[in-house]
């Protein structure tokens, strides 16, 4: 009773600077990840006859395909930004990172307002479309640092819920996006699509200047700056990493595949499915989209609180048994054709979603020693959004194309779903391991010997 207590309050002793940490990762993580959905939504909307109009003058269904394959490009870049983030995350410290990350997706986001069309200046536009689409996936891939704060900054049993805060801000930056675009489709009609598209991409201006000034608030991780005062200059992180803890990182890609994958059709798929296979009013089916986000937010706060109860292995067994089972009867709903049925479908789905995403930022954190932590979990999330998200909204229309019945992407996230749950459950139950350095330190040498050499 009195667990239950606690993590129902779970706010109610932290101090000053756990809120402030707090605030500052969610703030920051909704405003980079509303940077990197906006152009998911948009791709889906109103980018590919923008940008590739030859291609979907002739052939639409092409067309789209390319338009969503464009956001996975941006994936591909997502390691790059892992290791060079994660390398001097580790070196230099969370807080410089988490500031340079939020500079970097919003300025990319930002310019993608102002970029000329294909009718404008030609082939020029979509490579300087892809060009600033791979600025945000490098900047993506380092965002990582968000997480490790609030983990870092957490009492022991309560690192789930402290990680879960950044995680939430996924879920938020997607209404955000989702929200903005209904708002100014239903406003203004047939312009959105021809000069409408650019205001959500410019707001992101105003919301860098908002994160900026929180980021900068927060002091850095109380366990790297512990890794600071005993790490030596002959120290290489990224070395011991891929020599020592190399099974960590694929486990941490594996673990990640399904949750991505389904979230990516959340983000990019459905509303483009419903809209232009399902011929449904697409200010109505944004809505729909964003009031069922909502689930995804409440439910990764749940799935970090009650990871704290139950363990992070068994939450995430717990969502990716439910995604791998609701995967396929979910889309006989949404071909009803019906609003209610459709947001039902993909607010069922959310609970599946939240329980694998909640509990991520503990479990990672607690697979890592401290000195390699942001670089490895920042690469291993890195890989695992290749192979999950990346493609997704592109292999979902191809097996549209090719089979023309929506349930087979239904198998397909069910199998990744199971891929997943093996994955994690290979994973020795990582809930109350000290994270600070010494500790993970005397536990790595003790592993490993020969590292002290």
């Amino acid at each position: 009773m009195t667990q239950a207590v606690n993590a129902a309050q779970p706010a109610s002793a932290m101090s000053r600077e756990e809120r402030r940490v707090l605030a500052s990762t969610l703030v920051g993580t909704t405003i980079e990840w509303y940077d990197f959905f906006i152009y998911a939504q948009a791709a889906g909307v109103v980018l590919g006859p923008l940008f590739l109009a030859p291609v979907a003058k002739e052939n639409p269904g092409l067309s789209q395909i390319i338009a969503f394959a464009t956001i996975g490009i941006s994936f591909l870049f997502r390691p790059l930004g892992a290791i060079v983030a994660g390398h001097l995350g580790d070196r230099l410290g969370r807080k410089k990172m988490l500031v340079f990350t939020l500079i970097l997706m919003g300025l990319s986001t930002s310019l993608i307002g102002v970029l000329p069309t294909y009718a404008q200046v030609g082939v020029l536009a979509p490579v300087l479309l892809i060009l600033l689409r791979v600025l945000q996936g490098f900047s993506a891939g380092g965002e990582w640092g968000a997480a490790l704060m609030s983990v870092e900054h957490a009492p022991k049993d309560r690192r789930g819920y402290f990680g879960a805060y950044p995680q939430i801000g996924v879920p938020i930056g997607m209404i955000l996006a989702t929200f903005t675009l209904w708002i100014l489709t239903t406003l203004m009609g047939p312009a959105f699509n021809e000069w409408g598209w650019r205001i959500p991409f410019l707001f992101s201006i105003i919301l860098i200047v908002v994160g900026y000034v929180i980021r900068r608030a927060v002091e850095e991780s109380p366990v790297f700056k512990q890794l600071q005062e005993r790490q030596k200059e002959s120290s290489a992180p990224l070395g011991q990493l891929f020599r020592y803890n190399w099974k960590q990182v694929i486990l941490t890609a594996v673990i990640f595949i399904a949750n991505n994958a389904a979230g990516y059709l959340l983000i990019a798929y459905f509303a483009t499915y419903a809209v232009k296979a399902l011929k449904m009013d697409q200010a109505t089916v944004l809505l729909a989209t964003t009031l069922a986000s909502f689930g995804w937010l409440i439910f990764t706060l749940w799935g970090g609180i009650i990871s704290d109860r139950l363990g992070r292995v068994r939450t995430f067994q717990i969502g990716y048994a439910f995604l791998a089972v609701w995967a396929v009867p979910m889309w006989f709903l949404i071909d009803t054709k019906n609003i209610v049925w459709y947001f039902t479908a993909l607010f069922v789905m959310t609970l599946g979603l939240g329980l694998s995403y909640g509990p991520q930022s503990a479990l990672y954190a607690e697979m890592f020693p401290a000195k390699v932590r942001y670089s490895g979990v920042s690469i291993g999330y890195a890989l695992g959004a290749i192979l999950g998200g990346a493609f997704a909204p592109m292999i979902a229309e191809m097996l549209m194309n090719e089979f023309k019945m929506s349930w087979t992407i239904g198998v397909y996230i069910a199998v990744t779903a199971v891929i997943s749950l093996i994955a994690v459950s290979l994973v020795k139950e990582t809930k109350g391991v000290d994270l600070h350095v010494a500790e993970a330190h005397a536990e790595y040498v003790h592993e490993h010997p020969e590292a002290t050499r």
